[in-house]
């Protein structure tokens, strides 16, 4: 035991060595909060498109998360800010580009295909000094603890935050080869967010040469460790057959325990699979409380899908005027298939009163965002030229990021 302990300040000491002689920048401020991590895909191989007619909608380009720490560190998490923007970041089932055969009938979904990571927000370890310090923004103090602890101790959850620190230069100058470093000494010592932490930069190529064979089998080991998002990003790596076998079923138990977790990502997914029987058996009943967990949570796809759900009585009891209210909600967020979907039930008035300004306003913002609807297009022409004139104006109001209400 001794001699480990010995080996491990060895170790620690060699690194803090360099790091010493360089100067300490000045305190900065709180890391902002970024879109989840997901997994970065291979340069020059792109993965198979799903065989489906649809078009897939964007997909954000992958970063990786910030932590806040737990005795460890776990990435936030922290979603992208909607904006009313022509296709929202948000990962989505929906494809706006299909018109859909029936005024309420949802399109066809596709398996989630974003690799977003699913994280939850942790609290610092109570008396923790050193994630104390990285949580308020003193990055500095966060560093110096984290050395102390690193060299004397040989402290992987220490190892850790300075990878952390290094990683995104946060009191001190970004260097990825020291992140790199210090996340494989807290791996090789069996810190769990150091795992995911040296998957990540395996998979990006951050730090050293890309390794997606190695990544993959870091975040399996992750994963057994109890890790949230490793769980995730390695359910997705079995949903689309790379670096693993594809295996639904597999990707559907660890979706499961992600779910279960609390992960609103995962929550999401494994609706999906619920809803077309994907690796499980089919069940609406369960899929519609997915998605209500994961609406609640602020998922932006998932809300969409169970106001879809609330409005057809899709595993749930019928409820119109909810539905209607959710559609809003991801409407003025910025989703396109939303804003169709509250288009078409202030056309009909269903769950909601009738009105033909507001619909014909919501379509042309849906419309622009890529979701054509015929149906609507129909109804427009059959309203009086002013009322036509003003759904158009008040949707050039919002499109401009004045968002007039209605």
């Amino acid at each position: 035991m001794m001699r480990g302990v010995l080996m491990c300040g060895i170790a620690a000491a060699a690194l803090l060595a360099a790091e010493a002689r360089a100067q300490a920048p000045l305190q900065i401020t709180p890391q902002v909060a970024r879109p989840p991590a997901s997994i970065p895909g291979k340069p020059a191989k792109k993965p198979a498109p799903p065989k489906r007619t649809e078009t897939k909608p964007p997909v954000a380009k992958p970063v990786v998360a910030k932590p806040v720490l737990k005795k460890s560190i776990e990435p936030k998490a922290t979603k992208a800010a909607p904006a009313p923007a022509p296709a929202p970041s948000t990962p989505s089932a929906f494809a706006p580009e299909q018109t859909p055969l029936a005024p309420f009938a949802p399109p066809e979904k596709t398996p989630p295909q974003s690799q977003q990571a699913a994280l939850q927000p942790q609290t610092a370890a109570q008396g923790d000094v050193a994630f104390g310090a990285f949580q308020r923004g003193h990055y500095l103090e966060a560093f110096r603890e984290a050395s102390r602890r690193a060299a004397e101790q040989g402290d992987p959850v220490a190892m850790t935050l300075l990878g952390e620190l290094y990683a995104n230069g946060n009191g001190v100058a970004k260097d990825e080869k020291k992140a790199l470093a210090w996340f494989s000494l807290a791996a090789d010592r069996g810190d769990r967010q150091a795992i995911f932490a040296l998957a990540m930069f395996r998979f990006a190529g951050r730090g050293g040469p890309q390794d997606q064979a190695e990544a993959a089998a870091l975040l399996d080991k992750a994963a057994k460790l109890g890790h949230v998002a490793a769980a995730y990003n390695l359910a997705l790596l079995y949903l689309e057959g790379r670096e693993v076998r594809q295996d639904v079923a597999r990707a559907a138990e660890l979706l499961r325990g992600a779910a279960d977790a609390g992960s609103p990502e995962a929550q999401y997914a494994l609706a999906t699979l619920y809803k077309d029987g994907n690796g499980v058996p089919k069940d609406p009943a369960a899929a519609a409380k997915l998605l209500a967990a994961a609406s609640r949570s602020g998922n932006l796809a998932a809300e969409v899908e169970y106001a879809i759900a609330l409005f057809n009585g899709t595993g749930l009891p019928k409820d119109e005027s909810a539905a209607a209210a959710l559609f809003r909600k991801a409407a003025q967020k910025g989703n396109a298939v939303a804003q169709n979907r509250y288009a078409r039930i202030l056309a009909t008035g269903r769950g909601l009163p009738a009105d033909p300004v507001a619909a014909t306003k919501w379509h042309t913002i849906a419309k622009a965002g890529g979701a054509s609807d015929m149906w609507l297009e129909d109804f427009m022409r059959g309203l009086k030229d002013s009322d036509r004139a003003a759904g158009e104006n008040a949707a050039r109001l919002w499109l401009a990021h004045a968002r007039p209400s209605g």
